[in-house]
């Protein structure tokens, strides 16, 4: 039997990487089919009254700083945060002329916002009303769109960076602040009361499955040629 060489091999790998999308849009479906049927309200109501000092759910559980780092970071998720930071990256990356690599992070950051707003609106789930919420919301509450949208912007953007830097521990360090960010942002809006943990994790799921089919897509395309001029020297997957 006569294995493919390994550069066919690599060329399958986009493909491949398609395949845990996949697998998260479908953990996604069954979540909200769960969340849908009040299955998990019982765990959520749990780990919020967790989070408040036992007979005052107004105020939750650790020092002041605590609560205002929180507030803090729940910002670094915020429509207006991961605007100026997706803005100031297409520019960069235009200045840089890695055009593909800027029409990604907007197709994929844009394509998120829509999807995360059409599917608040399906799901049209309450926010909390067990405990009182720290910071204003407006929106219905499934998934979380601070989570999702986290989860959009700083993967894409981590793994954008981690493909054009040689070193390795960088490489590393790109990524894991990248996923860092976002986890940090879920648990912030969790302990601050809008949301329930289902919402965030839900968030997190689509959110990272969306980040992962914008990359895939962009690496089977860039393997097929599409790119072009000094567009292609900055495929997702050189050094």
């Amino acid at each position: 039997m006569q294995f493919p060489p390994l550069v066919r091999l690599r060329e399958f790998l986009p493909l491949a990487t398609l395949f845990v999308p996949a697998g998260l849009v479908l953990g996604f479906i069954m979540l909200g089919n769960e969340v849908k049927e009040g299955e998990t309200l019982h765990l959520d109501e749990s780990v919020l009254l967790a989070l408040r000092v036992p007979g005052d759910l107004a105020d939750p559980i650790g020092p002041t700083w605590l609560e205002l780092a929180m507030k803090d970071t729940t910002s670094l998720g915020s429509t207006t945060v991961l605007t100026f930071i997706m803005v100031a990256s297409i520019i960069y990356l235009l200045l840089s002329r890695k055009r593909e690599m800027a029409l990604l992070l907007l197709v994929s950051v844009g394509g998120g916002t829509l999807l995360s707003s059409v599917l608040k609106i399906a799901y049209n789930r309450p926010r909390p009303e067990l405990v009182a919420h720290i910071v204003d919301v407006s929106t219905a509450s499934f998934p979380s769109g601070h989570a999702m949208m986290s989860a959009i912007t700083y993967l894409t953007l981590g793994a954008l960076l981690a493909s054009i830097e040689p070193n390795p521990r960088l490489k590393t360090f790109l990524m894991g602040t990248a996923v860092f960010l976002t986890l940090a942002v879920g648990v912030s809006r969790v302990y601050l009361g809008v949301h329930y943990p289902t919402d965030v994790l839900a968030g997190w799921v689509l959110g990272s499955g969306w980040a992962m089919a914008c990359l895939g897509i962009s690496r089977l395309l860039g393997g097929r040629g599409t790119g072009s001029g000094q567009d292609a020297g900055t495929h997702l997957d050189q050094p």
